[in-house]
């Protein structure tokens, strides 16, 4: 019997750096010409060589047929039965790529994969939705992993894939950022000349793969604030507050420690899946290692319990109740802070992205209500704007 060798390209060093930190879901924010496509169309056609059914999906009709007949090259040695209208290529070692358009996502729904791409990531619209409800059910028969990849497009549901990479707490994702500049087969000169002649909200988009936030954001300048450093322990002569998020079962718990005269965040915890025990311990950690002032906790929900258990441990604690009014006004608090630049944070990539996804929605009755997007946590937010309501003054603390 004899042996077909297939020949798939090789990898440039930009490449080879996702490939060697791989995890099961695997999001690559690429600048233009970097080669994701290259690099997507190999990762797909691989679990096909062991016999597995594989899919591959783009935002639209027209962006597919280009990695349609980019792959049939690749792997046309092998090819078994080719269905154009299907969209499909049956191989000789048993395994099979459908490939799906994502404008019409529903088609997919029933299939069962190995492994599922999305190119151009950026592009489709619902994206989280589509992942969550349609593709990611696919892969439970195989243990099956994903890749998706792209160029940035504001701050969507691939940038939402993204952040997942970001937070250690999640450990089956992994990110990477790669500008046009990694791709060692592109001339330095064209992509300087692109810098040089486009305007600078383009470059950062499109060469150097930058998520870049909606001018309708609640939280402006956020970036501009990050110039705090953290701290481990209380200086002497310096006054501490704290906020509190408590978490929920599918929430995080966030703890945002503020020094008060220098109006800067000076730490940051996040975690959940713990004990309430462990929690109050980890909280009175916290308290007494900054020597706070006060602890202020959202009394909400589980929030009241917790807050029972410190004060039974002799600690300074204030309950925030979280009505419409009170987010609101705490909320808008926070955001003419960043306005005004009167705020330092810590440059933390998940509570960064949290305040960069922050939205904001008027409701008929002219009041606001607030939240992150579908899908996205609010914890660090909602920890540093309860903190920021005792600096602020809207508590009495002192």
């Amino acid at each position: 019997m004899s042996t077909i060798r297939l020949r798939l390209p090789g990898y440039h060093p930009g490449q080879a750096k996702i490939d060697n930190g791989l995890k099961r879901f695997n999001v690559m924010a690429c600048g233009r010409r970097f080669g994701k496509d290259v690099y997507e169309m190999n990762k797909t056609i691989e679990p096909t060589l062991q016999g597995y059914d594989v899919g591959f999906a783009a935002p639209t009709y027209k962006t597919l047929m280009e990695n349609w007949r980019a792959i049939n090259n690749l792997v046309a040695p092998i090819i078994k039965r080719r269905n154009a209208q299907e969209m499909r290529l049956e191989l000789t070692t048993g395994g099979s790529i459908d490939f799906w358009s994502l404008d019409n996502p529903d088609l997919i729904r029933g299939r069962k994969y190995k492994r599922f791409t999305i190119n151009e990531a950026g592009f489709v619209r619902d994206l989280m939705e589509i992942w969550n409800f349609i593709i990611r059910p696919t892969l439970i028969d195989y243990a099956g992993d994903g890749f998706f990849g792209g160029t940035p497009k504001g701050m969507n549901g691939f940038w939402q894939m993204y952040q997942r990479g970001l937070d250690p707490q999640i450990d089956d994702w992994a990110c990477w950022q790669l500008s046009s500049y990694e791709n060692p087969y592109i001339p330095k000169s064209e992509i300087d000349k692109m810098v040089e002649d486009l305007p600078d909200r383009v470059v950062q988009q499109e060469i150097f793969a930058q998520f870049l936030p909606d001018a309708g954001g609640v939280f402006r300048r956020v970036m501009e604030a990050t110039s705090s450093q953290e701290l481990s322990e209380a200086q002497p002569g310096h006054q501490y507050i704290a906020g509190v998020d408590v978490a929920t079962l599918v929430d995080f718990t966030a703890v945002s420690v503020f020094d008060v005269g220098e109006r800067r965040q000076v730490y940051l915890d996040r975690f959940n899946r713990i004990d309430y025990s462990v929690l109050e311990d980890r909280l009175e950690g916290i308290y007494k290692r900054f020597n706070l002032s006060t602890m202020i906790i959202e009394a909400n929900s589980i929030g009241q319990p917790v807050i029972e258990a410190m004060v039974s441990r002799d600690l300074s604690i204030i309950p925030f109740t979280t009505t419409n009014a009170t987010k609101q006004a705490a909320i808008q608090d926070l955001q003419a802070a960043f306005e005004h630049s009167e705020i330092k944070i810590l440059n933390d990539p998940i509570q960064i992205g949290e305040l960069q996804a922050y939205e904001g929605e008027r409701t008929p009755s002219g009041a606001w209500r607030y939240g992150a997007p579908e899908g996205m946590h609010d914890d660090t937010v909602m920890a540093m704007t309860i903190a920021w309501s005792g600096i602020g003054g809207r508590l009495e603390i002192y």
